[in-house]
């Protein structure tokens, strides 16, 4: 659908065509140029992120996982708070750890 020729003329008056207006030398928005570019912008957004979100699909089909890191901090057991792994003492309830 042709949207181009969709305007609204400033004088007041009825024209049938937006060639007819202009002529007439009426003062006209042209909101149908507006709603074609828009649409014109949706369409060509969405396949950009078709193509993008292909592309990043194949990238990722030849990598492998990485595999999970150890971790580096443990539960303590008696403030629940996050302390290092090798910790004998929990910093913050000062409550010895015993190594399992």
């Amino acid at each position: 659908m042709d949207f181009g020729n969709l305007f609204i003329a400033l004088d007041g008056k009825h024209y049938e065509t937006l060639e007819a207006a202009t002529t007439a030398g009426a003062a006209v928005i042209k909101y149908g140029s507006f709603v074609s570019a828009l649409i014109n912008f949706i369409i060509m957004a969405l396949v950009v992120f078709m193509i993008v979100k292909a592309v990043n699909k194949m990238r990722d089909i030849g990598k492998k996982p990485e595999p999970e890191a150890a971790p580096t901090t443990k539960e303590c057991p008696f403030c629940k708070s996050d302390i290092a792994i090798a910790a004998t003492r929990c910093p913050h309830c000062t409550s010895i750890i015993e190594e399992k």
